[in-house]
């Protein structure tokens, strides 16, 4: 029996999973969650085969439990569910060693197989994100998502410096960079478009 998990937000949309998978002969749903930060203390707790996690939720993000749940080896199989086709996400979710990545407007079938397959060691992204995260690579470096990150939190060009070990002057020329690249008018700008595109 595979012992699953459900975190989502929506509560019609969990029931109704919850629902469809149970009906499964070889599926238990042995818990739920509505949010990131419940979701991450039940999973520890229940030690279920296989979680599956909205990607944006209340508290921590279905990537942010993912991330979390790595970090603390745990040995549940994640699989992000999403509506959000969204660029960056995708990145994200390889490095947080997720499993399957799918959106959910998929069958309660194709869902179950997909969840036996991760059972089985494979991996299940679907092609749509895929194709999305090839078509909107991050256009940031690595530091340059580290500073605009940090800007994200409210701390200013000073701040940052003192917290990366670099000159003022330094940052202001990251934050030049990072709003030329994203064509933003401004620091708030260029936040709002790499939130939007999951590239911070």
């Amino acid at each position: 029996m595979i012992r699953i998990f459900i975190a989502e937000d929506q509560r019609m949309l969990r029931g109704a999973l919850g629902s469809l998978l149970e009906l499964e002969d070889d599926i238990d749903v042995v818990g739920q969650a509505e949010n990131g930060k419940e979701a991450l203390a039940a999973i520890l707790s229940l030690k279920p085969d296989v979680c599956l996690i909205d990607i944006e939720m209340p508290y921590m993000s279905g990537l942010e439990v993912a991330q979390e749940l790595n970090r603390q080896n745990s040995d549940c199989k994640i699989i992000i569910l999403t509506t959000f086709a969204r660029p960056g996400y995708f990145e994200q979710a390889l490095k947080a060693n997720v499993h399957g990545y799918l959106l959910k407007d998929g069958s309660s079938d194709d869902l179950a197989e997909s969840i036996r397959n991760v059972m089985k060691g494979k991996r299940e992204f679907a092609h749509e994100l895929i194709f999305g995260s090839i078509k909107g690579d991050n256009p940031l470096s690595e530091r340059e998502q580290e500073v605009l990150r940090l800007a994200a939190t409210g701390k200013t060009s000073k701040e940052i410096s003192k917290e990366l070990y670099l000159s003022a002057g330094t940052i202001r020329n990251y934050m030049s960079e990072i709003i030329n690249k994203l064509e933003a008018k401004n620091r708030i700008e260029a936040i709002s478009v790499a939130e939007k595109n999951g590239w911070i």
